[in-house]
């Protein structure tokens, strides 16, 4: 049996690519299995180190294949994708996987348990109603518009337009129809996200760093289960690299010595990065001297930047915040009221 030092996959629904390598990083090893195969083929392998891109899949085969005695490291995909050479395939792809996990500065994504997915798939399945109750909101809108019924702007009008709709004599008994459907696709929606909403509730109460992040000015129990259930903050040195992975820092072109900095970069978790903005617009909203979420730095940066700029430096402040609370188990500390 070959001695193999590593042994990266790349991953798809049906067929796995595998490449590896032994202890001079030589290639040793080039083989497709299909995924009926996998977990038998890995077996019958000693314990060796496993490399795969980080999705959601992965994390299920990163359980099987730790149970098994592999050790299991997941790559972040934006980190293997400079080391595909020319053309993408799956073999191409494999092998990128192995060389970037070859680098000593690799960082890794840890292997979520059952239990975090499963939550974290709660938090998944609101975001996907809320987007379709917005699709299914905006589409009755339209449809009403072109018959020329307009209603006032929000969720919590849309009776008020359905009723309009059903009271004008001048639509035809399709459209009324048609927008019944809609209607009633949105309610039932609604009813879902109410139930949904509920469990969050009470799995933010029942999780104590969930309660303590909550107490941020601008993180409600919604941001605060997503960074309990989503961040490791083990993986980062600081609040400033926390920040920098959400995508809350300056994108830099800097050369010759010269820096150039430009509008926030946008990498990292596309969600949380969006729950934290939109919390500062919120504590921006409001913001004025007395308030209890509005503190001095808060009320002079307003006075000196635009308001969507310093929801955004507030959103890099409360991300610096969080990580230090997860890291540290203390409270929030409330800042002076600004006079």
């Amino acid at each position: 049996m070959m001695e193999l030092k590593r042994i990266s996959i790349d991953t798809s629904k049906a067929v796995f690519t595998l490449h590896g390598v032994d202890a001079q990083e030589r290639p040793v090893l080039r083989r497709t299995l299909r995924r009926a195969q996998l977990e038998a083929w890995f077996a019958k392998q000693a314990s060796t180190e496993v490399v795969l891109e980080a999705c959601g899949g992965s994390h299920h085969w990163g359980r099987v294949l730790g149970a098994m005695g592999h050790h299991v490291r997941l790559i972040p995909p934006q980190y293997v994708k400079p080391f595909v050479k020319r053309g993408k395939n799956d073999r191409n792809d494999a092998e990128a996987i192995s060389e970037a996990a070859s680098r000593p500065g690799m960082r890794y994504v840890p292997v979520k348990t059952a239990e975090q997915q499963a939550r974290a798939m709660v938090l998944s399945v609101r975001e996907l109603l809320v987007k379709q109750q917005t699709q299914l909101v905006n589409a009755l809108r339209g449809h009403a518009a072109e018959f020329g019924v307009i209603a006032a702007k929000g969720i919590d009008k849309l009776a008020t337009l359905v009723a309009l709709i059903a009271a004008d004599a001048a639509v035809p008994a399709e459209v009324q129809e048609a927008i019944g459907v809609l209607s009633g696709q949105v309610e039932q929606i609604a009813a879902q996200l109410r139930a949904l909403d509920r469990k969050l509730l009470t799995l933010h109460k029942a999780t104590p760093m969930s309660r303590l992040l909550g107490e941020i000015p601008g993180v409600g129990p919604i941001g605060a289960l997503s960074l309990v259930l989503t961040v490791d903050p083990g993986q980062f040195k600081s609040g400033r690299h926390f920040a920098a992975w959400l995508g809350l820092v300056p994108k830099e072109r800097s050369t010759g010595g010269k820096q150039r900095l430009g509008s926030i970069s946008r990498e990292g978790n596309e969600r949380l990065r969006q729950l934290l903005v939109l919390g500062a617009t919120a504590v921006v909203r409001y913001a004025k001297p007395g308030s209890k979420s509005a503190s001095k730095w808060l009320l002079e940066l307003l006075e000196r930047r635009p308001r969507k700029v310093a929801a955004v430096a507030l959103a890099n402040k409360m991300a610096r915040i969080a990580w230090a609370m997860m890291t540290s188990g203390e409270g929030y500390r409330r800042q002076p009221i600004a006079a």
